[in-house]
């Protein structure tokens, strides 16, 4: 089975040039320069979970990918990770800098009772990546470098102060977060779409060999959802102008182009995570979404 989650522990032990500021709370957070890293860091990372959030100040130019998203960034960019989405990066050019801290749940949960993951920013349905202006941009700047100065220092309650700069760069997160807007489903289609949607997306990402794609057909999410097929695919063609099949094969088609690029998993193995338990139909339907097979898709 491959490997789902690298731990804090194992990204110092495999991914740090540098040797660690600070042991002591190795566990729970720490700060870096991005381009004391680089020569370490010259291919991509794995596309993997994390076990830890990281918050990173990225100033150069690269493509960072999503679970199913890549985005291309360029100039000062804020970046939030978190547990419940795999992500990774292309490789560094050596003129790329910039600061990333990691942290753990728990340098919050001790003291104030925070749970991260509540917060909107850190939803794995966002992908919180933002594009500073100068003003802005000065200002996580200096977070970090007041984060590395306590971090390197001997004042006895620096990881309050650490956590109140992590605090600044997550509310400045929030408010450059467009404000999501209070939408109350008009009727039961609206609603019935809504939550189909919700499933639908709850299944990924993939991200075991073992894990498999079981909500396949409109006649499952009917069944999972009380309704009437019929009802089903009415109210979802009434409200996307597509049908139901066409969400199911699009977000299935995005997984397995994401396997086939982030994975070293077989092509059978990525068509049986997906619910084909015949390469040959996998092939075929990869190739009718994309018109090229999974082979020539993964050599591009």
């Amino acid at each position: 089975m491959a490997k789902t989650t690298e731990s804090l522990e194992e990204f110092y032990r495999h991914k740090l040039y540098q040797p660690l500021l600070n042991s002591t709370h190795i566990g729970q957070f720490n700060v870096f320069r991005i381009k004391d890293q680089i020569k370490s860091n010259s291919s991509s990372p794995t596309y993997i979970r994390r076990d830890f959030y990281k918050i990173m100040l990225f100033q150069g130019e690269n493509i960072f990918h999503f679970s199913n998203k890549s985005i291309p960034i360029k100039g000062s960019t804020l970046l939030f990770f978190n547990p419940r989405v795999p992500y990774t990066y292309d490789a560094l050019r050596i003129d790329t800098d910039g600061f990333f801290c990691v942290f753990k749940d728990e340098l919050f949960l001790k003291n104030q009772g925070m749970n991260l993951s509540e917060l909107p920013l850190f939803s794995p349905a966002e992908r919180p990546v933002f594009i500073l202006g100068l003003e802005d941009n000065k200002e996580v700047n200096r977070c970090f470098e007041k984060m590395i100065s306590e971090f390197n220092g001997n004042y006895i309650y620096k990881y309050e102060l650490i956590k109140n700069y992590i605090m600044e760069l997550i509310h400045l997160g929030m408010k450059l977060q467009p404000t999501p807007e209070v939408y109350q489903h008009p009727d039961a289609s609206s609603r019935i779409t809504a939550v189909f949607v919700e499933l639908l997306e709850r299944q990924f990402p993939i991200e075991s060999t073992a894990q498999r794609f079981e909500l396949r057909s409109p006649k499952i999410f009917a069944d999972r959802l009380a309704v009437h097929v019929n009802y089903l695919n009415r109210a979802i063609k009434k409200n996307t102008g597509r049908t139901t099949t066409d969400h199911i094969f699009e977000r299935l088609t995005s997984e397995a182009k994401m396997l086939l690029r982030h994975t070293n998993w077989s092509v059978a193995e990525i068509g049986y995570t997906l619910g084909f338990e015949d390469p040959a139909h996998f092939n075929h339907f990869f190739k009718k979404r994309t018109k090229n097979t999974p082979l020539s898709f993964r050599s591009v």
